[in-house]
């Protein structure tokens, strides 16, 4: 058997297995081949077929497979970790960056011992992968950093998030309530900005 593809281990366990199923059913060996373009592949092998007369002919079969390979959601990730901020300094920084390439910031303000806060924060980061190149996603443990940065937040209840653009806080969030809900809000947040 010989697949020849970008990477060969992607359909390797199921053509394998329809090989070996064929070998078993016959002496002779099998050789299948694979070419991928753009996702859409066609695999061929030479199947056997018996005539009357004991004379083996060799047919090609072809089957279309859909090939949903790994590299293609490589180019776009899952999940993206939120990057702390620990200063003032720093949020001063970022807003700057982001004020440059006129691109929105959210900022989910959270603590250790909020329970809603750590179960919203992976949902987040999945979020953020959504708007990639778009958006960029912090957090700031709000027990971890001066009281200076909590107020310049205006933080009084967890977990808020905030939509900054142009060094300004434009609107937010509190995600008391479920998950679901907080995301769609935060969603509808994020498009009025881009």
């Amino acid at each position: 058997m010989a697949v020849s593809a970008t990477n060969s281990r992607l359909l390797y366990r199921e053509i394998y297995s329809r090989d070996q199923q064929q070998q078993q059913s016959s002496s002779t060996s099998v050789h299948c081949s694979l070419m991928v373009n753009n996702g859409v592949g066609s695999l061929s092998s030479p199947a056997q077929s018996f005539w009357g007369d004991g004379t083996v002919k060799r047919e090609e079969i072809r089957r279309d497979i859909k090939v949903k390979a790994f590299w293609d959601t490589a180019k776009s990730p899952t999940s993206i970790v939120l990057e702390p901020i620990t200063s003032t300094e720093q949020l001063d920084q970022i807003l700057a960056e982001a004020q440059e390439v006129s691109h929105p910031v959210i900022i989910d303000w959270m603590a250790n011992w909020c329970r809603k806060c750590i179960y919203l924060k992976p949902k987040l980061e999945k979020l953020s992968a959504e708007y990639d190149t778009r958006v960029k996603f912090y957090y700031v443990d709000v027990n971890s950093v001066s009281q200076v940065l909590v107020k310049r937040g205006n933080i009084s209840k967890m977990p808020t998030i905030q939509l900054w653009k142009d060094g300004e806080m434009k609107e937010e969030v509190i995600g008391g309530h479920k998950a679901w809900q907080v995301l769609d809000e935060i969603r509808e947040m994020i498009q009025k900005y881009i």
